[in-house]
């Protein structure tokens, strides 16, 4: 290729690129439509998060026992709605310990979970409590059946505050596999001291 012909080459690329912006026009372009805001309606069944605050939770044991004796813990579940509540007892005292839901310390140092360890498949209707409204549903349980409360010392019992899946709507018990509607509670802690 000679010096001329390439030069010719060379504008003939850049009269193709470079021309083709420079000699666009500007199109007219449809101004985009806004999104249309529609008025909703909240819908009238509750988030978990509200139902949680509506729900009152409270959790009790003795001021003090005896090493190797029993240690009842009573939770207590209030309902404050006006409207029946459906909650799933699975990983409550509600159904007895079969899992870890207690946070335990004995004079700050972590008391590890030795109770049985339930698996489970799909939740059946007969497993949810029905809370009534202003009603109060309770499970007692001893503790030291899922944890060595045998060594003296000042424990500290904490619920896991976590319920599996709450209702609002008794036809929507038990929900499909994966869809649980978790709800938080806050139930504040005990102590207790076992003595030799």
């Amino acid at each position: 290729m000679t010096r001329g012909t390439l030069g010719q080459v060379a504008l003939l690329c850049l009269g193709v690129l470079g021309g083709g912006a420079c000699a666009s026009r500007p199109e007219a372009t449809p101004p985009k439509e806004e999104p249309r805001r529609e008025e909703t309606a909240m819908p009238t069944t509750e988030t978990p998060a509200a139902t949680a605050r509506t729900l009152e939770c409270a959790l009790s044991g003795p001021a003090t026992v005896k090493a190797g004796q029993p240690v009842e813990v009573l939770f207590r579940l209030t309902n404050r709605t006006s409207a029946p509540l459906y909650v799933l007892d699975w990983h409550t005292p509600l159904e007895g310990i079969r899992n870890n839901i207690f946070e335990v310390t004995r004079d700050g140092t972590e008391v590890p979970y030795i109770g049985e360890m339930m698996k489970r498949g799909a939740p059946q209707a007969d497993d949810y409590v029905t809370v009534a409204p202003g009603a109060t549903v309770e499970g007692k349980v001893d503790l030291s059946r899922g944890y060595d409360l045998r060594q003296p010392g000042r424990y500290r019992v904490a619920f896991i505050n976590r319920l599996m899946d709450v209702a609002t709507d008794k036809a929507a018990v038990p929900p499909a596999m994966g869809e649980f509607r978790e709800a938080q509670v806050t139930c504040p802690p005990f102590e207790t001291t076992v003595t030799p």
